[in-house]
């Protein structure tokens, strides 16, 4: 009996959807040395890595319109076209998300208070380390596919997405860690600074609980 990818001559829109997920697994990546290079207040390595994340941003917004424009209306898969639409958005949410970062540290002059450094680059790195769960997730996908959306593949999809939850609530942790220690700054900032900065950790903050919803979105898939 043929598999339902060969069904589709190899071409099922779960491809695409791997390939803008690695597009944006690559956004999200820079973020981590766009955050280095601003602790070390090199504006130079900052601008070049905000240069890469305006770059690959824009990258996933075209797959993503491919992808949107190319999707039939009706297929012949086990997954509802609206599904793979809400799992495409909350994907590009991320490189959007890391785009705001990137503008926001390079139109401003955010230099990171030295009592929140640690923690800063804490949550950055964590919160990417989220995305990098997700994308592992995406990239079964096509494999899921193949089995039917059950057995060992998804009994593997299922432990990532838990170990993605439980990853997304370090990040939490991180989150209110380095607002209580913005708050006990507020009064040596200007209050512009201490608006710019609670927006910066709330947006660190949203690459892993977007990447957390595709993780839980792929689940609804695999549970229905």
């Amino acid at each position: 009996m043929p598999t339902i990818t060969s069904l589709f001559g190899g071409h099922t829109p779960f491809k695409h959807l791997q390939a803008h997920m690695r597009v944006v697994h690559k956004c999200a990546q820079e973020v981590v040395p766009l955050a280095k290079a601003v602790l070390a207040e090199d504006k130079e390595t900052t601008s070049s890595h905000a240069k890469a994340i305006f770059r690959l941003e824009s990258e996933a917004d075209q797959l993503k319109h491919e992808l949107r424009i190319n999707l039939p209306r009706s297929l012949f898969l086990p997954v509802d076209r609206r599904d793979l639409l809400e799992v495409l958005h909350t994907q590009d949410s991320i490189a959007d998300t890391a785009e705001d970062i990137a503008e926001t540290l390079t139109n401003r002059d955010m230099t990171v208070p030295d009592t929140m450094k640690d923690t800063f680059l804490a949550l950055v790195i964590r919160c990417v380390e989220v995305v990098g769960l997700a994308n592992e997730i995406i990239e079964e996908m096509d494999e899921l596919l193949e089995v039917g959306f059950r057995g060992r593949v998804a009994e593997r999809v299922e432990s990532l997405a838990t170990a993605l939850n439980e990853a997304e609530n370090e990040t939490d942790k991180l989150e209110r860690e380095l607002s209580r220690q913005l708050f006990d700054l507020e009064d040596t900032l200007s209050p512009i600074t201490v608006i710019f900065w609670y927006r910066l950790i709330e947006w660190i903050g949203d690459l892993a609980d977007y990447a957390e919803k595709v993780g839980n979105n792929i689940r609804l898939i695999i549970a229905r």
